[in-house]
């Protein structure tokens, strides 16, 4: 999967480069200024704390609505096309809303469909789409939902944690933003120090730990940038 994800993820580089730094090769790497691997906007979550939740296709919802009978604890889930259907209110397109953003959308509709005042509660009960795929040496490998603010340290947590054995400067995270393909490596160690800030983790994200094929992506540029300052992000070109 990694030798897929090295030809076909478009990288940024992070790094204390005043300009652009190229190396060449097929195809060619860029170290670009900056100071964090950026976050993916709205239409990419599509595919908490402060973060809001996006439903996409196949989540799960429980649905309220106050003084109907009928209409209580309802559970409802989103289809492949994004859509739910609910009595009285019909077929909602719901992908790429937030929960609060579809209790609106179901009390508009009912108001339509002459039901008075209704007041709405829509809760995620399961989450499908938004998910961040944790690989490598992690004792507890797969897809976890991401529901609120993740970080890495909080997403290998969730793997249950890396072994004696985990190559702790060999963490590599897949991200696409805006259609273009990124990734950076970080240094677990450095990041428990204290030395840069725990980088945060979105849906559809892809978290590699120890996987030395990942890592020789970077190989150029770690002499020059060590990850005990600051991860490293380059850009295939």
């Amino acid at each position: 999967m990694l030798q897929r994800l090295a030809v076909s993820f478009a990288l940024l580089a992070l790094s204390a480069c005043a300009g652009q730094t190229t190396v060449g090769g097929s195809p060619s790497m860029q170290v670009v200024p900056g100071n964090a691997l950026p976050p993916p906007d709205r239409a990419d979550l599509l595919s908490s704390e402060s973060r809001p939740y996006y439903v996409g296709p196949f989540d799960k919802l429980t649905i309220d609505v106050f003084g109907i009978d009928e209409l209580r604890q309802r559970e409802v889930q989103v289809d492949a096309s994004g859509r739910i259907s609910f009595p009285l209110a019909g077929v909602i397109e719901v992908a790429g809303h937030t929960p609060g953003e579809i209790e609106v959308l179901l009390r508009d509709r009912l108001r339509e469909r002459y039901v008075r005042d209704p007041q709405v509660t829509v809760n995620l009960k399961e989450t499908v789409s938004q998910v961040v795929t944790i690989e490598g040496q992690v004792k507890k490998a797969g897809q976890y939902p991401v529901i609120g603010r993740m970080t890495l340290l909080r997403a290998i947590a969730i793997a249950e944690g890396t072994d004696e054995f985990s190559k702790l400067d060999e963490i590599v995270v897949f991200r696409t933003v805006k259609g273009q393909n990124l990734a950076a490596l970080y240094d677990l160690r450095a990041i428990r120090r204290g030395n840069y800030p725990d980088p945060e983790i979105f849906a559809n994200d892809v978290v590699v730990v120890g996987d030395s094929k990942a890592r020789r992506l970077f190989k150029d540029f770690l002499g020059v940038v060590p990850l005990l300052t600051t991860p490293l992000i380059v850009a295939l070109q």
